[in-house]
């Protein structure tokens, strides 16, 4: 399963958010996932309201492998780092097309 992961930083914290993220992703290959790709959005006109500081692409096995990455007691205790620079988090599930 590959997971579309978006987020936005409270105002000011980017750098914060990118080095949460260095941290919490190193955690994804534990349990047997890949980082498909991480990126930060690229400033310009065509958004509807502010866009997300950064996007990422995650493959997961399965959804037991997934919520073991979440519920990582290492990726736990530092909520409190992510809550200091995370505004908002949407995760949307994607079913790839072989186009």
């Amino acid at each position: 399963m590959v997971n579309c992961v978006l987020l936005w930083a409270k105002p000011g914290m980017e750098a914060a958010l990118s080095a949460y993220e260095d941290k919490v992703l190193r955690l994804v290959g534990e349990h047997g996932g890949r980082v498909l790709e991480r990126g930060t959005v690229v400033p310009g006109p065509v958004y509807d309201g502010e866009p997300p500081a950064e996007v990422q692409f995650l493959e997961m096995p399965s959804e037991a492998n997934l919520d073991a990455y979440v519920n990582d007691p290492r990726r736990l205790a530092m909520a409190g780092e992510r809550d200091a620079a995370i505004a908002r988090t949407d995760v949307f599930r994607i079913r790839r097309s072989h186009a």
